[in-house]
């Protein structure tokens, strides 16, 4: 594995050359970036007379703050694994291979490392409470049990931390990767760690007043949604109520051999387990790791990253696919035609591709923007899109009513981003009212389910070459 080790640094002209030289003796294939946040200390030059092929710099023309450091650094890491590494020398980077190893095992997504499980310079009173106020407030607001928030040795896998964009451009993003964390759903390891702390004297800078602003940052990620795409599945696997009708109003034309793309959380997958060979599919990292998680001794299940933009995959192709279920995916797809094509492709002769689309261009809201869906779907319009890519429409209908009308009233209306939790709840518990549609055929819905069938003859669509699948 890799490791993307990220130094912010600020006017850190006496400790700068150490802590490098205890990074780079850390025996791990390393990468080290290092962002210079506007020192005008003379810590500038050093890095710029830096000769070594093993460390990138990047300068801030002034100082923005840790955060705006941090996101500098992570956006040019390439690791599986990236750690947050202080310049003040305040933490040791020879035990960065204890910090990393939940991570290389497999247990965790993050790692916190926690002054206060190991052995410490003894230091303030103010910053001891200070923190232990701090973690006690993210402890009740997240539901968990850290020990040390503020700590600044964190650990994170690579996808994770390059997803962060943090807001705050202060020792504000301390708890907002916190808070991101846990709301995400991560699995989050603490493992003891030495700190030596500086006094004010010898250099530190965080203040009393970045406690006030580490409340505001946990409150602020507390009750707003940073990544709306995460926030809704995770909202709709609440909806299980849902899931299960969806599975059942198509689970007539589902076959055995079935891949499903953009399985996200597994909502719909969790109730097709028992096929013949299911192929759940994701294009993010943490989506496929849960799905790993989930699925972990089942033989039937597989776990693939599949983007639909690839085309026809050759490994997929060959496993003789007789059903694919795309359900809520194609509208984020900006070339859908090929996306189909490249489906067509993947299937057997007459095999089935089973859609779920958002329906009515006129209820195209903030929801969808937000949702990154280019488009919503006419009825007429995706049937000719579908017979252009190698399909015959077998059967399609109108789903969910009482959706549509909520959509309307909290997109158009309202102009939300996010659909409110507690909706989704009470959706959940009147959403039997949906099986009286099977027997009205309503003219409008939420969404546009269709079932397709293959030709006999389909040109698969730029073959990508084959890639050894993942098996839980």
């Amino acid at each position: 594995m890799k490791l993307s080790i990220v130094i912010p640094v600020y006017n850190e002209i006496h400790t700068i050359e150490e802590i490098l030289r205890q990074v780079r003796a850390i025996p791990l294939e390393l990468e080290i970036i290092i962002v210079d946040d506007g020192s005008t200390d003379g810590t500038r030059e050093v890095l710029q007379a830096l000769d070594a092929p093993d460390i990138k710099v990047f300068f801030h023309e002034k100082n923005v703050g840790k955060g705006g450091a941090l996101n500098t650094g992570f956006a040019h890491t390439t690791g599986d694994i990236v750690v947050i590494q202080d310049a003040d020398l305040e933490y040791l980077p020879e035990e960065i291979p204890a910090l990393i190893d939940p991570i290389v095992k497999g247990k965790a997504d993050v790692v916190f490392g926690s002054r206060f499980l190991g052995a410490r310079r003894v230091f303030m009173f103010s910053h001891l409470l200070g923190n232990k106020i701090l973690t006690l407030l993210t402890n009740i607001l997240y539901n968990t049990t850290l020990t040390d928030m503020e700590t600044c040795y964190k650990a994170f896998r690579g996808d994770v931390a390059r997803s962060l964009n943090l807001r705050a451009r202060d020792f504000g993003c301390e708890p907002e990767m916190t808070a991101k964390v846990f709301r995400r759903g991560l699995r989050v390891y603490e493992i003891p760690i030495s700190y030596d702390g500086r006094t004010y004297a010898e250099g530190k800078k965080i203040t009393w007043r970045d406690g006030f602003k580490a409340v505001y940052w946990l409150l602020r990620c507390r009750f707003t949604v940073d990544d709306v795409g995460h926030e809704t599945l995770r909202r709709m696997a609440a909806t299980d109520r849902y899931s299960r009708l969806i599975v059942q109003r198509i689970e007539g034309d589902v076959g055995q051999r079935v891949l499903e793309v953009g399985s996200g959380l597994g909502n719909i997958s969790g109730h097709l387990s028992r096929r013949e060979i299911l192929v759940v599919s994701d294009i993010t990292d943490t989506y496929l790791e849960k799905l790993q998680r989930r699925f972990a001794g089942n033989s039937r299940v597989r776990v693939v990253r599949y983007d639909l933009n690839e085309g026809t995959r050759a490994d997929l192709r060959d496993l003789e696919l007789d059903t694919i279920i795309c359900l809520n995916v194609l509208e984020h797809i900006k070339d859908d035609g090929a996306a189909l094509r490249g489906l067509a492709g993947m299937l057997k002769p007459h095999g089935r591709l089973i859609l779920l689309v958002p329906a009515h261009p006129l209820l195209y809201s903030p929801l969808d923007r937000n949702l990154d869906h280019y488009r919503r779907y006419r009825r007429r319009a995706l049937h000719a899109l579908l017979k252009r890519s190698g399909f015959t429409v077998k059967r399609s209908f109108h789903f969910n009513m009482l959706g549509a009308l909520g959509w309307w009233f909290n997109g158009r209306v309202l102009r939300r981003k996010i659909l409110p939790g507690g909706q989704l709840r009470l959706f959940n518990l009147v959403v039997g009212l949906l099986r009286v549609e099977a027997l009205m055929h309503p003219p409008f819905g939420l969404s546009l389910v269709v079932t397709a069938s293959r030709g006999p003859a389909v040109e698969p669509a730029a073959l990508a070459p084959a890639t050894d699948l993942k098996t839980s």
